[in-house]
C-alpha cells in the first residue's frame, strides 16, 4: 500500500477551480490553499484556478485588461481569471459567475499548453457553473473530476429567497444539480449528512436512481493546526479587554442576517447585571450600526462590537475568550444534515467551550463533547447556557476546554489533505481499471459486434 501511494503521489497535477478561493493573507475561502500547501510536501502540485474579484472584501486584483493574473507568492500556484464586480445587485453576481465559467476555457487551456495537462480536476461550488466547467474540461483531458459540495444549490436559494423549487427555474436549477451528481466521478461533501439530500431526492441507485453513494465522501472544513498555535504568539492583538480577569464570551464572524447577533445582544441584556461577564463581538457586516446603536439606546455596558479585525489576528483573540459563540438563525437554513463553518474549527482549536444557539443534526460539538447546543435558539436559553459554563465546577469546565483542543486535531488540514488523497486515488484507480478493461475487452466485443451484424472483420485473421 505504501508503494503504491508513493507511485499515485509522485509528481502528480491537480488543477480546482474554486470561485471564491483567495490567497492565505486575505479574507475569504483558504481551504484550497490549505489542500494545496499539504499536498505540495507528497509531490503533488495543486493549481487554484479562482475569481479575480474578492467576494467578501469587495476587491479586485486586476484593473486592467488581463485575462489572467498568476500569483506563486505563498508556494502555491494561482491563476484569477478576470471577473467583473458582484457587490451591485443579484444580476452583477450572476455575471460575475458566467465570466468565470466561459473565460475559464480558454484559460486552462493556455496554461496546459505550458505547464501540461491535469491528473485530476477538483471544482467546487456553491457555483455550479465552476463544477459544469470541471466535468467538462475533465472529459476534454480524459481525467475525473471531483466535485466538492460545499453548499447544497438550490436548495439553500430555495430557503432564503422567493424562488420556488416547483417552478420552472427551481425545477432547472434542481435538475442541473442532479446531472453534476451524475457525473461527477467522486462527490465530496463538506457536511457530513448532505449524502441524505441524496437519499431524500430519490437519486441513489438503492431507491432507483443513477448515482451511487459509494462515490459520495466526506471531508469537513477544518483548520490549519501549526499555523493556528504559531498565530497566537506572532500576532497579538493590543486589545485591554481582552486582558480582563472577566468572562469573555466571545463571537468573531460575519454580522449579517443569517448569524443573528442581535440574539447575542438579547442575551447579553438579560445578563446585565452579570458584572463579571462581558461580551466581545468581532466582525462586520450590514447589522453592525444597528446593533451598535441597539447599544447605545439601551445603555448596554457589557457588549461591544469591535468590528473588523485581519484574519491573522483571530487566533490570538479566541485564545483570550471564556466561551466562543456559535451563533445562527435557526430558521434560515436547514442544519440537519451537520455544520461545515470554518468558525467552528477555529474556536474548537482555541481550546474554549463552543455554545451553538442551533441544534444540529451530525452534531461535532455532542461527538466531541466540547460544548452545547441549544434545543431553542432564544436569548433566555442563550444566557442559560453562557451562565452554566461560567459556574462549571473548574474540571468539568477545563475538560470541554481540553476535549474542544483534541477534537479540532480531527480537523487538520493534514489530516483532511490525507483524506482528500484517498479520494483522487479512489477516482484514479477506478479509471485506470476502466481503461485497462476497455483494452482487455476491444477485440471480444469487436468480434461480438460483428457477429451480431453478420459481419466478422476478424475472419482468416
Amino acid at each position: 500500500m505504501a508503494e503504491e501511494r508513493e507511485l499515485i503521489e509522485n509528481n502528480k497535477k491537480i488543477w480546482t477551480f474554486h470561485h471564491y478561493a483567495t490567497l492565505p493573507n486575505l479574507n475569504g475561502h483558504i481551504r484550497p490553499y490549505n489542500f494545496g500547501k499539504y499536498m505540495k510536501d507528497r509531490n503533488i502540485e495543486m493549481t487554484i484556478f479562482a475569481a479575480s474579484y474578492l467576494h467578501f472584501s469587495n476587491r479586485n486584483l486586476i484593473s486592467d485588461n488581463r485575462k489572467c493574473l498568476t500569483n506563486d507568492k505563498f508556494g502555491i500556484p494561482f491563476v484569477f481569471i478576470n471577473t467583473p464586480s458582484s457587490k451591485s445587485a443579484r444580476f452583477a453576481r450572476v455575471k460575475n459567475m458566467l465570466a468565470f465559467y466561459f473565460r475559464l476555457f480558454g484559460i486552462t487551456k493556455k496554461y496546459e499548453q505550458i505547464h501540461g495537462k491535469p491528473d485530476v480536476i477538483i471544482a467546487s461550488s456553491p457555483q455550479p457553473l465552476a463544477m459544469i466547467a470541471g466535468i467538462q474540461i475533465a472529459k476534454k483531458y480524459k481525467v475525473p473530476c471531483i466535485c466538492e459540495i460545499r453548499d447544497l444549490w438550490p436548495e439553500a436559494i430555495f430557503a432564503v429567497s422567493n424562488l420556488k423549487e416547483k417552478s420552472l427555474i427551481g425545477r432547472l436549477l434542481t435538475a442541473g444539480e442532479h446531472w453534476i451528481y451524475k457525473k461527477a466521478d467522486a462527490l465530496i461533501f463538506t457536511k457530513e449528512g448532505d449524502t441524505d439530500y441524496i437519499k431524500e431526492k430519490g437519486w441513489d441507485t438503492d431507491h432507483g436512481g443513477d448515482i451511487d453513494l459509494k462515490k459520495c465522501h466526506y471531508i469537513n472544513n477544518g483548520v490549519d493546526l501549526d499555523a493556528y498555535i504559531k498565530s497566537i504568539d506572532l500576532n497579538k492583538l493590543d486589545d485591554p479587554d481582552l486582558e480582563t480577569d472577566k468572562f469573555n464570551v466571545v463571537y468573531a464572524g460575519a454580522i449579517r442576517t443569517v448569524n443573528n447577533v442581535g440574539n447575542i445582544i438579547d442575551a447579553a441584556k438579560l445578563l446585565k447585571e452579570e458584572k463579571d461577564i462581558q461580551f466581545l463581538i468581532y466582525g462586520d457586516g450590514n447589522q453592525v450600526e444597528a446593533l451598535k446603536q441597539r447599544i447605545v439606546d439601551e445603555a448596554l455596558t457589557n457588549v461591544k462590537i469591535k468590528g473588523f479585525v485581519e484574519k491573522k489576528y483571530i487566533p490570538y483573540i479566541l485564545s483570550k475568550s471564556s466561551v466562543n459563540i456559535l451563533n445562527y438563525s435557526q430558521t434560515k437554513y436547514n442544519w440537519t444534515r451537520g455544520n461545515s463553518s470554518n468558525k467552528l474549527f477555529e474556536y474548537m482549536s482555541s481550546g474554549k467551550p463552543v455554545i451553538s444557539t442551533v441544534k444540529m443534526g451530525y452534531c461535532i460539538l455532542d461527538k466531541y463533547k466540547c460544548g452545547l447546543s441549544l434545543e431553542k435558539s432564544t436569548q433566555e436559553e442563550l444566557s442559560k447556557a453562557i451562565l452554566k459554563v461560567r459556574d462549571m465546577p473548574k474540571e468539568q469546565y477545563e475538560k470541554l476546554c481540553l476535549n474542544a483542543r483534541n477534537g479540532a486535531k480531527d480537523f487538520d488540514y493534514k489530516v483532511l489533505t490525507t483524506k482528500l488523497i484517498d479520494v483522487i486515488e479512489c477516482v484514479e484507480s477506478k479509471e485506470t481499471a476502466l481503461h485497462y478493461r476497455k483494452i482487455l475487452e476491444w477485440p471480444f466485443n469487436r468480434k461480438e459486434n460483428a457477429r451480431k451484424t453478420g459481419q466478422d472483420h476478424t475472419a482468416g485473421m
